[in-house]
């Protein structure tokens, strides 16, 4: 199997706000930026496997601060964790207001890609080179994340699975339960 540093692979993208992709509040719509955050992660994935990749899942959009028209949007993309086929592509959004130089982090989030053959089957992707803490804790964040979406999908998911085990854990928020007595 071959491998690839992470800096073989990393990619940004920059482009200005305008009128057109803003919401009805003025601001850049979220639907926009997921989308590009969804080109850049395929620019990141398929530039690491030489292969197509599809988007597989999306962890941990959080919108944290809103990017304004005019503003100039830079994405910034690296592959965090590989796996057989997939590959995890962490992007972080940032937007400068180009009068100021003022830069704001505006959404982290993290792709997951499977990359694919020719005939659409998945494809083994090339091993990942890390050669910074940074990256090795990227790497054990993927992990960790994998694990939690597992035991969590593990614990929702088994046949024996009763709500009732969980309502006294309701009991601290804003939910009333109204279940019909069987």
């Amino acid at each position: 199997m071959n491998y690839k540093t992470i800096d073989s692979s990393r990619i940004s993208i920059s482009e200005l706000m305008q009128p057109s992709h803003s919401n009805f509040g003025g601001k850049i719509h979220g639907g926009y930026i997921l989308n590009l955050m969804d080109q850049i992660a395929f620019a990141c994935a398929s530039k690491h496997s030489k292969t197509y990749c599809v988007t597989a899942s999306v962890d941990t959009v959080d919108f944290l601060n809103p990017i304004e028209i005019g503003e100039l949007v830079t994405m910034k993309a690296s592959i965090n964790y590989v796996g057989r086929t997939s590959m995890v592509v962490g992007i972080r959004v940032e937007a400068e207001n180009i009068r100021t130089g003022q830069v704001k982090h505006c959404n982290s989030s993290y792709f997951t890609m499977v990359a694919k053959d020719e005939m659409g089957n998945s494809a083994e992707v090339p091993g990942l080179i890390v050669n910074d803490k940074t990256e090795v804790k990227r790497f054990l964040k993927a992990i960790k994340r994998m694990d939690t979406k597992r035991s969590r999908k593990t614990e929702f998911e088994r046949s024996d699975f009763s709500h009732t085990d969980y309502l006294d854990d309701l009991k601290k928020y804003r939910v009333r339960i109204e279940l019909p007595e069987l």
